[in-house]
C-alpha cells in the first residue's frame, strides 16, 4: 500500500504555508501536491502598493516550482476545475484527473463582480486591488487619472467582506496625491455597505470607529456608509443609502475620474454548488478542527471557508479572513493531517483571532481582537507612523518565508510581541 496522497488546491496567502507547514508536520509519511492556476506566488496586501507604483510585480512574486520541489512537494500549474469529493479525485486545468486520499481547500475567493452591473476591471468600469494582475491595470488606470484628474470613489460593495484595503487604497492614493501636489483637485468619497466607518465586518474592533472617522476627516475624506452599489456607469457609480431597517434612505448618483470598488465574494467554481461540501454562496463548510462534515477528509482554510457575519446589519456585510486566522487554520490542519495519517482522530482547532495592519503611506491603524469575533478577550486598536514601517517589515518577513519554504507560524508570534510592546491587556474581570 502506497503513501497517502495529500492535495493542496490552492497556493496564495494560505495555500503556500500550508504546504510547508503540512510537510513539516507530515515528513515522508504522505506525498504532497500542490494544485495552482500558475506557478507564481504573489503577495495580495502589498497589491495597494502597486496600483500607485510603489512596489512592481516582480518585487511581491516568488516562483513557487524551484522552493516547492526543495521541500519534497509536487506542484502541478494547472488549476482545477471541478472537486468530485465523492470519488475523491480532482479535475485539473489540462482536463486530466488527480486522486488524493486528503485534500486541503485554500483557493481564496471567486470574485463576483458579474453580480453588479458595471463593475470591475474587466468588463466593468471600476479598478481592483484583488488580483496582482488588477493592481497593474489599477496603477495604469492611474496615471491616466493623474493627468486629467477628478472625482474618485473608492469602496466595498455589499456583501464584501474584505474592508480593511479599502481603506488602506483610500489613505495611500490620498498620500500619493499630495505627493504629486494634486490632492486639491481630487474629491474623494468612500463608499462602502459597513454600518459605521470601522465596523470591517467584525463589529469594530477596539475604537476603529473613532479612530478611522479621524483618519479620514484629517485627509478630506468624505463617506456613505450602509451602501448598496446597485450599478456603475461610465464615470457613475449608482448608490442606494439604507435606513436601519434596510429600506432606502437616499439615492445617490457619484461621478468619477477614476474608481475603485471591492467585490462580493464566492467560492470558486471548482467546488461552488456541491452538496454537503459548500455553503449557498459556494464557501466551504467546516467544523471546528477544519474538516468538512459530509467528506471529512476535506480540509479547508482562508477566505474560501464559510463563517457567519458577526449580525444583521441593514446592508449584507462579509467576516474577513485575516492572516492570523489564516496561519492558524494552517496549523491547526497540519496537525490535524499528521494524526489522521497516525490513525488517531483530528483533535487540533484554530485559534480564530485577527491581528491587522493597515498602511495609510504616512502613517496607519493596528488592531488585535481575540478571538475575532466578539465578545472578545482582547479589543484594541492604535494608530500611528509605526504602522507603514511595520507593514513593509511584514512584507518583508513573509516573502523571504515564502522564498525559503519556511514552516514555522509567524502572526502568534507577532501578536505576543505587540502585546508586550505596546502593552495590551486582556480587561480585568
Amino acid at each position: 500500500m502506497g503513501k497517502p496522497h495529500i492535495v493542496i488546491l490552492g497556493a496564495g496567502l494560505g495555500g503556500s504555508i500550508a504546504a510547508f507547514e503540512i510537510k513539516e508536520a507530515v515528513g515522508e509519511k504522505a506525498d504532497i501536491t500542490v494544485v495552482n492556476q500558475g506557478d507564481a506566488f504573489s503577495f495580495v496586501p502589498s497589491n495597494p502598493w502597486v496600483a500607485v507604483g510603489w512596489r512592481d510585480r516582480a518585487a511581491i512574486e516568488v516562483k513557487l516550482g524551484p522552493v516547492l520541489a526543495k521541500k519534497g512537494v509536487a506542484l502541478n500549474a494547472s488549476g482545477a476545475t471541478r472537486v468530485d469529493p465523492a470519488a475523491n479525485r480532482l479535475t485539473l486545468g489540462d482536463g486530466t484527473e488527480m486522486a488524493y486520499d486528503y485534500l486541503v481547500v485554500a483557493t481564496g475567493p471567486d470574485l463576483a463582480f458579474d453580480e453588479i452591473e458595471g463593475l470591475g476591471p474587466v468588463s466593468g468600469h471600476t479598478q481592483s486591488i484583488c488580483h496582482i494582475d488588477h493592481a497593474e491595470k489599477a496603477r495604469e488606470a492611474f496615471e491616466a487619472f493623474c493627468r486629467a484628474p477628478g472625482p474618485l470613489v473608492v469602496g466595498a460593495v455589499q456583501g464584501a467582506p474584505c474592508f480593511g484595503p479599502a481603506y488602506e487604497f483610500a489613505m495611500i492614493l490620498n498620500a500619493e496625491l499630495r505627493k504629486r501636489r494634486l490632492r486639491d483637485k481630487v474629491p474623494m468619497t468612500f463608499v462602502t455597505s459597513e454600518p459605521y466607518i470601522g465596523h470591517l465586518g467584525l463589529d469594530g474592533v477596539g475604537d476603529t470607529k473613532s479612530l478611522l472617522e479621524s483618519e479620514m476627516r484629517n485627509r478630506d475624506i468624505k463617506w456613505i456608509t450602509n451602501a448598496k452599489i446597485t450599478s456603475v456607469a461610465p464615470g457613475v457609480v449608482h448608490v442606494e443609502e439604507a435606513n436601519e431597517d434596510g429600506s432606502t434612505k437616499a439615492k445617490r448618483d457619484l461621478p468619477f475620474n477614476y474608481a475603485m470598488i471591492l467585490p462580493a465574494f464566492r467560492g470558486v467554481p471548482a467546488v461552488r454548488g456541491i452538496e454537503g461540501l459548500t455553503n449557498p454562496r459556494g464557501f466551504v463548510i467546516v467544523d471546528k478542527n477544519q474538516r468538512n462534515p459530509t467528506y471529512p477528509n476535506v480540509y479547508a482554510l482562508g477566505v474560501c471557508i464559510a463563517i457567519a457575519p458577526t449580525g444583521k446589519t441593514p446592508v449584507p456585510v462579509g467576516v474577513p479572513k485575516t492572516g492570523f486566522m489564516i496561519e492558524s487554520m494552517v496549523t491547526a490542519i497540519a496537525a490535524n493531517l499528521k494524526q489522521a495519517i497516525a490513525g488517531q482522530s483530528p483533535s487540533n482547532e484554530a485559534t480564530w483571532n485577527a491581528v491587522c495592519l493597515a498602511d495609510f503611506g504616512d502613517g496607519g491603524v493596528a488592531f488585535f481582537a481575540q478571538p475575532q469575533i466578539p465578545p472578545r478577550n482582547v479589543n484594541w486598536a492604535a494608530k500611528g507612523r509605526w504602522v507603514h514601517a511595520a507593514k513593509g517589515a511584514f512584507e518583508a518577513y513573509f516573502l523571504n518565508k515564502i522564498r525559503h519554504g519556511e514552516s514555522q507560524p509567524f502572526y502568534e508570534k507577532w501578536a505576543l510581541d505587540l502585546m508586550g510592546a505596546r502593552k495590551l491587556k486582556a480587561p480585568v474581570p
